[in-house]
């Protein structure tokens, strides 16, 4: 490596990191609000962090869907904003609220009616009805918690995130708090147990959209667009416009979130422990998953500025940037699940109940598993981002349903049920899964590099817009 491309990597690195950082904070505290509840259910045995983690995965299946719905509203604002165009920022504003509330309301509908399909899919009908039980507190808190983040992404389009992390921060205290209150029954109030943690988690969405709502309206560079004309005003067009950048986002968080749902029921068929031993892992991953996250859209926006100018040959290695950045996370945080993985475990699981001991064990032995699963997660992850700077969201999709649906999930069956290697073998599947979405992404990625790079306008032409 000579010292100029070595230079430019040390260069890249700084800025890639530089933005990725602030936006893993915010990742890693927002994370935090329900690693809180299942550290808290850990505490109450393997039937409640089961059942609640069952309901927790829905719920995070259909949030993660609404989420990308809006996601689009800061590229849109982003746009308004740059032409001087106040009204259309209050009229996509008021879009993305419209959404969100269609979307929530939809969402909470469908969990408060998915008990009768999970008997059917042959869950453990404990499980289930203490599950029904927690989402029908939970499921309300969907219309709050989509409120959010289409604010946060009108804000974020205006450049004006504003003092989201804090606020995240504090939502993790109060979630602590209101956990430990309601849960155990403390300053006069019953003690709810189980249900408790749902109570709380419905009151941190409400009062952290209810504080960061005050917050926009109190800053003087946003308030302004929040007067005149067309806040509150329909517009098919700007209600057109977020649906259509927002469908294949959409459509992408949707897929990767199915398939870690569609795999819980899958290990839910194989006993509460199991259930139990999933949700744990599925929490820890997650966790991992934000540094990866925050990369992937550092990686994107940096794409985009070289693709901006047709600096093709950046954007590559940009892109490769990204991945070996991905990798070197992924396996730095690895070494404590190779040298400890049983005190991590014992964080979310209490040692304390003799019920406990087979689920501990099962997920020891499914972190060994997590330290590569979480490789090839952050690769596809990276990937999605790293293919959305080059003006692709419609690829990411169709690619999520091949390695994710056809190879994934197929692969995740025949070794966890068909050989018999029980959970063990679902996230070996799942594994194979993960690796099969991030190398057809990077191959895409590459490919579409090569394409624009070889186009006399520097464009693709409509028919090969997408990867």
């Amino acid at each position: 490596m000579t010292g100029t491309t070595r230079g430019w990597w040390t260069t890249s690195s700084r800025a890639l990191l530089a933005l990725a950082f602030p936006l893993i904070l915010t990742n890693f505290a927002y994370v935090a609000l329900t690693t809180v509840d299942i550290v808290m259910l850990g505490r109450l045995g393997a039937l409640e962090i089961a059942a609640a983690g069952l309901a927790i995965a829905l719920f995070n299946q259909l949030r993660t869907t609404g989420t990308g719905l809006v996601t689009g509203v800061s590229n849109l604002v982003a746009e308004a904003n740059a032409r001087g165009d106040r009204r259309r920022v209050r009229e996509l504003l008021f879009a993305g609220f419209f959404w969100a509330t269609v979307s929530g309301a939809g969402f909470c509908l469908a969990l408060l009616s998915v008990g009768p399909l999970l008997v059917l899919l042959d869950q453990d009908p404990a499980v289930v009805a203490k599950a029904g039980d927690f989402l029908m507190i939970l499921a309300p808190g969907m219309l709050p918690c989509l409120w959010l983040q289409n604010l946060r992404h009108f804000t974020t389009g205006l450049k004006r995130p504003g003092p989201l992390l804090a606020i995240t921060i504090v939502s993790v205290g109060l979630t602590i708090a209101l956990n430990y209150v309601l849960i155990y029954g403390r300053l006069g109030l019953p003690a709810f147990g189980f249900t408790g943690v749902a109570i709380a988690t419905v009151t941190v969405f409400l009062l952290s959209f209810l504080a960061f709502t005050v917050l926009v309206l109190r800053d003087t560079t946003l308030r302004p667009y929040l007067e005149g004309p067309g806040l509150w005003v329909w517009r098919r067009e700007a209600v057109t416009s977020v649906w259509r950048l927002g469908l294949p986002i959409a459509g992408t968080y949707a897929s990767e979130a199915g398939f870690f749902s569609v795999l819980t029921l899958l290990v839910g068929t194989l006993g509460v422990e199991a259930l139990a031993a999933q949700t744990v892992l599925n929490q820890i991953i997650y966790i991992v998953f934000m540094i990866s996250a925050g990369i992937s859209h550092a990686a994107s926006i940096h794409i985009s500025d070289a693709g901006g100018n047709a600096d093709y040959g950046k954007a590559r290695r940009l892109g490769l940037l990204a991945m070996t950045w991905g990798l070197i996370a992924t396996l730095l945080v690895a070494v404590p699940y190779l040298l400890i993985p049983e005190p991590i475990v014992k964080l979310f699981i209490s040692a304390e109940y003799a019920a406990n001991v087979d689920v501990i064990a099962l997920t020891v032995s499914g972190l060994l598993i997590a330290a590569v699963l979480q490789i090839f997660d952050a690769a596809q992850n990276i990937g999605n981002g790293i293919l959305r700077g080059l003006g692709d969201t419609a690829g990411p999709f169709r690619i999520s349903l091949v390695g994710y649906w056809l190879i994934g999930l197929p692969a995740a069956y025949l070794l966890g049920v068909t050989a018999g290697a029980g959970v063990q073998g679902v996230w070996i599947g799942q594994s194979i899964g993960l690796a099969a979405t991030a190398a057809i992404l990077l191959a895409a990625f590459l490919r579409r590099i090569d394409r624009l790079r070889q186009s006399p306008t520097g464009h693709l032409p409509a028919e090969a817009s997408q990867s």
